[in-house]
């Protein structure tokens, strides 16, 4: 199962996300769509931000583990808000279609 928490602090600002688990919606030796679709969603995300937002980030990675935590080291600007909003309507689409048991999409205040 992959959990998404998604971290905002009082005031409703994005302060972050962090993803971990392997989805393991797919059988043993087939491609995990449910998991690649995750990892498009998340790592464009983190990419827009800094390369094409230009915000400055913290993030740590264990491909391993399926865990990547992106913490945003100041405000995001409204677009760079607006391209977190797109990426939790996705997972939340993706947790809706596939079934919480595979994927759940959590916030978490900070």
């Amino acid at each position: 199962m992959t959990t998404v928490v998604i971290r905002r602090r009082a005031d409703g600002e994005y302060a972050g996300f962090y993803c971990m688990g392997h989805a393991q919606y797919a059988g043993e030796g087939e491609t995990d769509e449910l998991c690649a679709g995750i990892s498009v969603l998340v790592l464009n995300t983190v990419n827009v931000l800094t390369e094409l937002a230009g915000e400055q980030v913290t993030t740590a990675t264990d491909e391993e583990t399926g865990f990547i935590r992106c913490d945003f080291v100041s405000p995001l600007q409204e677009r760079s808000s607006f391209a977190v909003d797109a990426m939790v309507y996705g997972l939340q689409t993706l947790s809706r279609n596939y079934g919480e048991k595979y994927l759940a999409v959590k916030f978490e205040e900070v």
